[in-house]
């Protein structure tokens, strides 16, 4: 991943441009680099990104969590297939794929890793699910970040806290429940 991760605005700068209340603790720093791909369905990207972290860092279940950093890479399905290839020996692309930094705090500072999404998979996920493809970009930002927290799904449990804490950020945002299926889709 780039080690130039250095187009960042603060999650409470970003917080504020959205219209939601600043992080209180500031724990989380997240990187937003541009790589591949179209994003401009997304905009302002980096604003949507640093909101799902602001939301991310405020949940209770992280507070007194050291300062720790995290880098958002915004790329195409041709390099998220080229990264899920080496990486997991799955030739398709994805939507986000997480690279947790695996090394310990330095200089007081927690590396996390990093996260790469892929644009068009999520736009097209977007609109299989019927959802809005910035709650759907956003939930994967805040999905990413949780796996990088060392949150995983392999297991049912695993599965349902990790789902859990998921539901619980994204409401605060006003994302409702991506584990449901949509209102139209319900027998």
């Amino acid at each position: 991943m780039p080690d130039d991760c250095d187009s960042s605005i603060s999650l409470q700068q970003a917080a504020a441009e959205v219209d939601e209340p600043p992080s209180p603790g500031g724990w989380l720093r997240v990187d937003v680099v541009p790589d591949a791909g179209d994003w401009a369905a997304f905009e302002p990207i980096d604003q949507l990104v640093m909101s799902a972290a602001a939301a991310l860092e405020m949940h209770s279940r992280f507070a007194g969590h050291g300062l720790a950093d995290a880098c958002v890479a915004l790329s195409d399905d041709a390099n998220v297939r080229a990264l899920n290839a080496s990486y997991r020996g799955l030739d398709k692309p994805t939507n986000v794929l997480s690279f947790p930094a695996g090394s310990g705090p330095r200089d007081g500072v927690i590396p996390l890793g990093d996260i790469v999404l892929a644009v068009e998979t999520i736009a097209r996920e977007a609109e299989e699910q019927g959802i809005a493809p910035v709650q759907h970009l956003q939930h994967l930002v805040v999905h990413g970040l949780l796996h990088l927290l060392g949150y995983d799904h392999e297991t049912e449990e695993e599965a349902q806290e990790m789902e859990s804490l998921e539901i619980e950020v994204l409401a605060s945002l006003g994302i409702p429940n991506p584990y449901t299926e949509p209102p139209e889709a319900k027998v």
